[in-house]
C-alpha cells in the first residue's frame, strides 16, 4: 500500500509518501511545491496542479490523505488556502485515489500521543519512524505525518473516503 499525504498551502504545499506493509512503515519521498509570491492567483494553483500531477503520476499512491484545515483570522489568507485546498482535494479524485481527511490534533496525538505536540516533535517522530528520512521543510514534514497518521488510522475508515 502507497499512501501520499498532503498539506495545501498557496505558497508551499508539501507532500510526502510512505509505503505500508504490515504494520512496517517505509519512507519513499517528500518535497514541496512552492509558489511565487509574484504570480497570480491562478498561476500559483496551476503550478501546484501541475506538480501534483507528477508526483502522482510518478510515485503512484493507492490512497491520499490530507489535514483538515481551520479558517484563519485574516479572510483573504482563509480564502486563498481554500482555493488551494480545492486543487490539492481535486487530484487524488483526477486518479480515482481515495482521500482521507484528519483533524491536527488527530495527526499529532498519532505521531506523539500528544493532541497539542509542536512541529518539532512531529517532525522528530516523523523521522523515528520512518528511518533514513530527510524532511525538505515543515511542509514535506507534516504531509509524512498526515501519511503515517492515516496508515495508522485506515482500518477505522472502511470505505469511506472524504
Amino acid at each position: 500500500m502507497r499512501i501520499l499525504g498532503l498539506d495545501p498551502s498557496i505558497s508551499s504545499t508539501g507532500w510526502g509518501i510512505i509505503d505500508v506493509n504490515g504494520n512496517r512503515l517505509s519512507y519513499v519521498a517528500d518535497g514541496f511545491i512552492a509558489t511565487k509570491a509574484k504570480d497570480g492567483l491562478s498561476q500559483r494553483l496551476h503550478t501546484i496542479f501541475n506538480e501534483l500531477t507528477k508526483v502522482i503520476e510518478t510515485y503512484k499512491p493507492d490512497e491520499a490523505s490530507i489535514e483538515i484545515t481551520f479558517l484563519n483570522e485574516n479572510p483573504e489568507t482563509s480564502l486563498k488556502l481554500s482555493m488551494a485546498r480545492g486543487v490539492v482535494f481535486l487530484m487524488p479524485a483526477l486518479y480515482n485515489i481515495p482521500l482521507y481527511e484528519y483533524e491536527p490534533n488527530k495527526i499529532k496525538k498519532a505521531l506523539t500521543g500528544v493532541g497539542r505536540a509542536d512541529k518539532k516533535q512531529v517532525e522528530t517522530m516523523v523521522k523515528i519512524l520512518l528511518p533514513g528520512c530527510a524532511p525538505k521543510n515543515n511542509d514535506s514534514s507534516d504531509a509524512l505525518a498526515i501519511a503515517i497518521t492515516h496508515s495508522n488510522l485506515r482500518a477505522s475508515f472502511g470505505n469511506h473516503a472524504a
